[in-house]
Order: structure tokens, then sequence, then C-alpha cells
């Protein structure tokens, strides 16, 4: 690893004026920088530690929701009583990511901004759009079976890896970001970029530009919720696909459907398509499938892929029933 200077500001104003300098980046928990320096992937000249900042909170909002700090770990945040009550789909995607142990040290705003793992950007021998623009996507000829089958493009088919991210997405949050403009609030949704020709810019904020919480929004359908994550092993991987759903229903009418699907797409994909298709339709099983079903009509798998075709449209119908199950009291829901 290289050597690089450190600092660690307790305002924010003075972690700004301390990221202008050439070659600095934030560092959070440093789950994943830390690991892209020891590989060469990221070679900051100066790290500005941001966990002294006065970030680290969860508290109401006045409109109902909850404003989350940046600086929130991971854990703290899965265990907050009132996460865990009004959004349980935000809480369990906070644990069904990582380990125990590197929960204790992420935190949120760098939860959101981790990079890709695909193992071509995390080579610094290989070529790689993401990391190194212009040298070329091996993954699309070769190893890919985890890669996106929605929203890449001819320059890049990683996939996003953020568990939380993807509940957020489902969420609707709002990203807090702070530069030299002042203070802003970003849909979270549109923080993030699909790659089309430029993938090395994985978000919209600007250099320097620094998250300092998410708030999210007052949503009675959040109360019924859930995260479900399928993945090669059962603990301690990433995701090959990722369902965040909440689910209102109504005398067995769908009124209300947010939907978020993770490891398909080089951003935390939300399946709008699939929720326009459902909101009035009846809470069946049938109504889930063909939903899911016509949100992977877009997908474009690759050669070693296409198996996330099925898993989603499956993943997606299973998540829902559950929730339309657990909306009406437990009661089986109709098949058709």
């Amino acid at each position: 690893m290289r050597e690089f200077g450190y600092e660690r500001p307790a305002e924010i104003g003075a972690a700004l004026a301390a990221v202008s300098a050439p070659g600095a980046r934030y560092l959070g928990g440093g789950t994943n920088l830390i690991d892209l320096m020891k590989l060469g992937v990221e070679t900051p000249e100066l790290l500005v530690d941001v966990t002294g900042l006065p970030c680290d909170r969860i508290e109401p909002t006045a409109a109902g929701g909850l404003l989350i700090g940046a600086t929130v770990r991971n854990s703290d945040l899965a265990a907050d009583p009132a996460v865990r009550q009004q959004y349980p789909v935000l809480a369990q995607a906070v644990l069904a990511g990582a380990s125990g142990q590197l929960r204790n040290l992420a935190t949120v705003g760098g939860n959101l901004l981790q990079r890709t793992r695909c193992a071509y950007f995390t080579d610094v021998s290989k070529p790689c759009n993401k990391r190194a623009p212009g040298t070329g996507c091996p993954a699309q000829g070769g190893e890919h079976h985890n890669h996106a089958i929605l929203g890449a493009s001819a320059h890049c088919v990683a996939t996003h890896p953020s568990d939380m991210a993807v509940a957020l997405v489902a969420l609707d949050a709002i990203v807090h970001v702070l530069d030299e403009n002042g203070t802003s609030g970003i849909p979270i949704e549109a923080l993030y970029r699909l790659p089309g020709a430029e993938p090395d810019r994985d978000h919209v904020l600007a250099p320097g530009a620094l998250i300092t919480g998410v708030q999210l929004p007052p949503l009675e359908l959040a109360a019924n919720s859930a995260y479900r994550k399928a993945r090669e092993r059962a603990s301690y991987a990433f995701a090959i696909g990722s369902v965040a759903a909440a689910l209102a229903v109504s005398d067995g009418v769908i009124t209300g459907v947010r939907v978020g699907l993770g490891a398909v797409a080089p951003v935390p994909w939300r399946a709008h398509r699939a929720e326009a298709l459902m909101t009035g339709r009846p809470a069946t099983e049938a109504s889930f499938a063909a939903a899911a079903a016509a949100e992977l009509e877009a997908a474009e798998p690759l050669r070693d892929n296409g198996y996330k075709v099925p898993l989603m449209t499956n993943l997606m119908t299973r998540v829902l029933t559950g929730l339309a199950a657990a909306g009406a009291g437990d009661q089986a829901v109709p098949p058709g």
C-alpha cells in the first residue's frame, strides 16, 4: 500500500476543507476503501476520516419519517427499534450484508458509495473500463455469472453490491449531501448512474461532496416489508439476486407497492414497471408473478447469467406473496 496522509476533523466544515486537497478521499468505516487501497485500485494521498463528525444519530423527522446520519454504524441501524418497526425491510437488508464484525465498523454513507466487487475491477493486472476507462470490459466474454442483466452497457456489466441501497431505493429515501454549494437532497434512485459510455462514474456527486444523512419518508406500507437475498453460500456473500419490497392490500386489492432489486444491474434497481402493473390488481400469486415477469422482460443476459431471469421472477413472486399473507393476517394468498 502506498503512503498516505490522515486527518480526522471534528466539524463538517473542516472535513470539506480537508478533502479539497489533491488526492484526498473521505474515509468512513473503510471496509471497502481500505481493501481497494491494498489491491492498488484506489491510491488516495490523504484520507479524511469522517467518523468523528456529528452525523451518527437516528432521529424522527417532523413528518413522521426518520433521518439516519451518514456515520451511523450498520449494526446500530439494524438494531434501532424505530427502523425495525417502521422499516423492517431496511433492518433485514443490513443484516443480510457482510459479517457482524464488518457491520460494527461500516457506516451508512460508506455503504451507499461502495464499489463493485467485479473481479476484473479489483484486479489491476486486468483491463476494466470502470477502473481504467477505455481499456475494455473483459467480463462480457469472460467470468460474468453474477453480472448485470438490466441497465448494463457495452462498456460495463458490473453490478452494484449494496444490500442496504436496494432497500432504500424501495423506500424512496432521500440522500442529504453537503458540498461547496450548500446542502441538497437527492432521491436515492437519482444518486446512481447507469454506466453508459462512462462506467467509471458510479454516482452524480461532485468531487468533495459529503453525504451527511439519509432521510426516510413516512411510508405506512413500509411496516409490511421484507428483504430476501439469494446467494451462493449461507453467509458473508454478495447477492446473486435480491428483492426489497413493501406492500399494502385492502379488500384483497393491491393499493400500494414498492420493489427494489439487487445484484441485477449496475445500480440498485427500482421495479417501476412491476409496481405499475400490480397497483389496483388482486393480491394474488398470479398477479405478482405476471408483474415480476414483465419487469424482467427488459433483461439482456450474457452467456452465463441468464439464470437470473427466472431466479428474480420467482424471488419477487415469493416475497410479495409472503407480504400479502402477512398483511392479511397470515391467511393463504390465492394462487390466481
